[in-house]
């Protein structure tokens, strides 16, 4: 199993209390499987993939990518597995400003150690007209995509992306969905992807429905 988690709960205090938002979550992601995670706003669609990437831990459970478990891992481990197994895609683009959009997408590449041609994905992806320029001329649209690619370029075998098509009109949309389930076929990845849209989460594999942290 490429993702597994299991019992998953954390809570967060307010000034209200301890608020619990996910209460008892399980799921797994297969190799080479798509995955869509829907649910209302503030179900704990965006907090179980910030768990599932390491970049929070859960308060019980356990969250294993490729058999280790990174609820419990130390921050050396946790790194090492998104820089070398894991690509994230999240609602801010998280360019570097300093780099070209083709610089960009070769980036996480090279840490990885791996990769595709970046002209290929910037031709799928639309982006070829757009290589020489700096993020700070693109639009939001454009720059998703750049943040899309670059993911994809170091050929992650989990992709976890967080609304990856929110800033895109359907039509673009649909073509950098079907882009990056093309990615994780032909690499055998798995993705996870948080999306708000019925249309989206019917052209996945599965689909796992969240309401009050919780499955529905």
């Amino acid at each position: 199993m490429l993702l597994s988690v299991r019992d998953v709960v954390k809570t967060y205090s307010t000034a209200d209390g301890p608020q619990v938002v996910l209460d008892g979550i399980s799921l797994d992601v297969k190799a080479g499987e798509s995955l869509a995670l829907t649910g209302e706003s503030g179900c704990g669609k965006s907090t179980l993939l910030h768990l599932c990437a390491g970049l929070d831990t859960p308060d019980r459970g356990r969250i294993e990518i490729e058999g280790t478990d990174i609820a419990s891992a130390a921050d050396a481990e946790r790194a090492r597995l998104r820089r070398e197994a894991v690509g994230l895609v999240f609602q801010q683009f998280n360019l570097i400003p300093s780099l070209t959009v083709r610089d960009n997408l070769t980036f996480h590449a090279r840490l990885a150690g791996r990769g595709v041609d970046p002209a290929t994905l910037a031709d799928r992806l639309g982006l070829t007209p757009f290589l020489d320029r700096w993020p700070e001329q693109l639009s939001g649209g454009q720059q998703q995509r750049v943040a899309i690619g670059r993911t994809l370029a170091a050929r992650p075998r989990l992709i976890l992306a967080d609304e990856p098509t929110g800033n895109l009109d359907e039509a673009t949309g649909d073509a950098v969905l079907e882009t990056m389930q093309e990615a994780a076929s032909e690499s055998g990845a798995g993705l996870l992807m948080v999306t708000h849209s019925e249309r989206l989460a019917r052209r996945m594999d599965r689909r796992l429905h969240l309401r009050a942290g919780q499955v529905a």
